[in-house]
């Protein structure tokens, strides 16, 4: 049991158990890990997905996320430059701010 991510319950399992326990144990716990995709595919379809959708309030987190799963920071740019003609400018401006506040905060961390 101890390879089961805890990130949700971390995050907000004390107001919403069952969802930090489903998004711990099956997108996270399994989801994630199934064979069909590298992580790195699955972040930048993710982030795309984010991005056309327009759900900024989790941006951050899967742009930090693909950064360590090997996209680089040129290819998060060129996503959301491609996506700007088929998400919307608004939503490639929404997500070219926040990929500046991710990077900023990456490199303050050091």
């Amino acid at each position: 049991m101890s390879d089961i991510p805890t990130g949700a319950r971390d995050a907000f399992g004390h107001i919403a158990p069952k969802l930090a326990e489903i998004t711990d144990h099956v997108l996270f716990g399994d989801v994630w890990e199934r064979p069909g995709l590298s992580k790195r595919d699955r972040s930048m379809l993710t982030v795309t997905t984010l991005i056309v959708l327009s759900r900024p309030n989790e941006m951050p987190f899967h742009m930090k996320k693909a950064l360590e799963n090997g996209v680089t920071r040129d290819e998060l740019i060129e996503m959301i430059t491609h996506l700007a003609f088929y998400a919307g400018w608004p939503s490639a401006n929404t997500a070219v701010a926040i990929a500046d506040q991710v990077f900023a905060e990456i490199d303050a961390a050091g």
